[in-house]
């Protein structure tokens, strides 16, 4: 749930509390004496911080290089950065950029009246979702912070405002590891969708070396024993000595699926179980599809209706 982190028009105050935040931080106004009214809520979905940010004023700012990438989605006014090195961008309402995305790079720049969504990732969980293998030193990196498309900027958009909608302002679902984990891997997953990077994602051929049925049932064994934990696809690629490339290759080719498809098959039929057995006075659909990983309800209804052919609701009141 978000608490507010910032209300003021005290601009001592608003910098002081954006370097806590987010990285030592200079903001100037060009006239003495304008309004200059911050606000600032904060929700943790796991390791990463979601900010509601308002600045009713203009103003420029130069930021030491943040530790961790700054996904801006900017929801009206506008934000002008110097980008990796280069020329200003620009970014308006319904774009999204990552600032700080090359490691060690300032960042200087203008915010116009900007109302925007601030999410501040860490740099490894790139990696975490990714990597050549668990144990990797070639770490995943974004090597742009801007959009390869118009069209794959607005599918970031979408999925952070999905995350913010459904984890972020749910307290049950912030407190769920299965639901955070999910919400954290999708995140990072959009980036690596969105901005220039340096994964490598079409496998390789030691990777469909490392695909035979038996590696198959071992990871499918994982994915069965750990489905109550927040596994994500290195955990079950560690699991059974491959990369997650050659993971994905595998459940491809013998299942149509990718593994974190499958996990989510596995979820909804522990949901479905619980749903047969459940009591009807205690249990709950919400309940249920948390427990198993699901944050938002309405996309569980639509696949459990998918698969057995009714709503959880039906099948909860027996």
């Amino acid at each position: 749930m978000f608490t507010v982190l910032l209300d003021t028009a005290d601009l001592g105050e608003a910098e002081e509390v954006v370097s806590a935040s987010f990285g030592r931080v200079r903001m100037a106004v060009g006239e003495h004496g304008v309004p200059t009214r911050s606000r600032i809520e904060r929700a943790m979905v796991g390791s990463v911080s979601v900010d509601v940010a308002d600045f009713d004023f203009t103003f420029s700012y130069a930021m030491v290089p943040p530790e961790r990438i700054l996904l801006v989605r900017v929801r009206s006014g506008g934000i002008d950065a110097r980008i990796d090195r280069g020329a200003f961008e620009g970014f308006r309402a319904g774009q999204v950029g990552a600032f700080g995305a090359i490691a060690g790079e300032s960042l200087i720049g203008m915010c116009r009246h900007a109302s925007t969504d601030l999410y501040s990732v860490d740099r490894a969980l790139l990696s975490h979702v990714a990597a050549d293998s668990p144990d990797s030193e070639d770490h995943v990196r974004l090597t742009g912070s801007v959009p390869i498309s118009p069209a794959a900027g607005a599918q970031l958009v979408a999925a952070l405002d999905h995350v913010r909608a459904t984890v972020a302002t749910d307290s049950d679902a912030e407190r769920n590891p299965l639901v955070v984990g999910t919400a954290q891997r999708y995140i990072a997953a959009s980036m690596l969708a969105t901005f220039p990077n340096t994964a490598v994602l079409e496998p390789i051929a030691a990777d469909r070396r490392d695909s035979t049925p038996v590696l198959l049932r071992r990871a499918i064994a994982f994915i069965e024993e750990n489905a109550d934990t927040d596994i994500s696809l290195a955990d079950i690629a560690g699991a059974v000595y491959v990369t997650p490339r050659a993971l994905q290759y595998m459940f491809r080719k013998h299942r149509d699926c990718t593994p974190m498809e499958y996990v989510r098959r596995v979820r909804l039929h522990q949901a479905h179980l619980d749903l047969v057995t459940g009591d009807q006075a205690t249990a709950t659909v919400g309940g249920v599809a948390r427990r198993w990983g699901f944050g938002h309800l309405g996309r569980f209804a639509v696949y459990y209706r998918q698969h057995y052919g009714q709503s959880p609701h039906v099948t909860l009141r027996g």
